[in-house]
């Protein structure tokens, strides 16, 4: 009986002593818990760090302080020709041939370099179609660049003061003469028409004007005859020699006192009448000397007899 007593006492204690150990180990673990939280504030620190790039974003923003920089170069450098022609379109033919032969970079410098001005007949893309296959690729270097030449004039001419201009005008390909790339341009109220002589245009809208620079549209391509038609270049010298002529027989009229010169000549070697009846009165002088002297030795003699 003392033995189970015993027993029960012995199970009792041992019972409540895995009761008191327990609680004492559940304050272990409670007390790691804390740690964790401890680390949580690691990584809020860090997103501080993220939001302190957005602002260098935003600094490269102000990109636009480039497009500040395009203004001043177009409003204070001069127009570019093929910058004006490609945004308003339509002159793609044009532009090529204005960088292929040098004469857009001329343009610009000179417009840079002094007070120079110019007008400017864009033909269109369709005006250049409408040429023979052909026309412009059998053309020579040269010859492209006369032919853009021929569609600039050295001066700024507004829509109101073609009217005062003097045929033939000249371009930048020539001059007034014959054969020099000349055009004939003619208006009719507000209509302007231009003539090479092989091609008739009109004046179209005008793609750009400031004090420096008008560049007018046309709808043909102006073909100077010095390139598309010789023969009629042949037949203008032809011509401008046969009015030559007039003016340089000029000088013909100087041969007749060279026949006066030979006339004159020859009057050196015949007598005139007049040195003729000189000739006389001098010989009827003589004779009536001798028949004095004559006379005076006859009348001695007979004195002295």
């Amino acid at each position: 009986m003392t033995k189970q007593v015993l027993f029960s006492l012995s199970i009792l204690l041992i019972h409540c002593i895995t009761t008191l150990a327990q609680p004492t180990a559940a304050p272990t673990q409670s007390a790691k818990a804390p740690v964790q939280p401890a680390k949580a504030p690691v990584q809020p620190a860090k997103p501080p760090v993220q939001p302190a790039k957005p602002p260098v974003q935003p600094a490269k923003a102000p990109a636009p302080a480039q497009s500040a920089k395009v203004p001043p170069v177009k409003k204070g450098g001069p127009p570019d020709v093929t910058k004006i022609l490609g945004k308003a379109g339509g002159f793609s033919v044009f532009i090529r041939l204005l960088k292929s032969t040098g004469i857009s970079d001329q343009i610009y410098g000179q417009l840079n370099n002094s007070n120079n001005g110019f007008t400017i007949f864009a033909p269109t893309d369709t005006a250049f179609s409408n040429l023979k296959p052909g026309t412009i690729n059998s053309l020579s270097d040269l010859q492209k660049t006369q032919l853009i030449q021929f569609h600039i004039l050295n001066t700024v001419v507004t829509i109101s003061n073609f009217q005062t201009l003097s045929n033939p005008v000249p371009t930048e390909a020539g001059d007034t003469g014959a054969g020099e790339f000349p055009l004939t341009l003619t208006t009719a109220g507000n209509q302007v028409n231009i003539s090479t002589g092989l091609v008739n245009a009109t004046l179209g809208e005008t793609v750009y004007s400031d004090n420096q620079l008008d560049i007018y549209q046309v709808d043909s391509v102006l073909l100077p005859q010095d390139i598309f038609d010789p023969k009629a270049k042949a037949k203008a010298k032809a011509k401008a020699k046969a009015e030559a002529p007039a003016e340089a027989e000029a000088p013909t009229l100087s041969k007749p006192p060279k026949s006066n010169d030979t006339n004159n000549d020859d009057a050196l070697d015949t007598p005139s009448i007049a040195a003729k009846e000189d000739d006389s009165s001098a010989m009827s002088v003589s004779l009536s000397s001798m028949h004095g002297i004559f006379g005076v030795v006859v009348v001695a003699f007979i004195v002295i007899n």
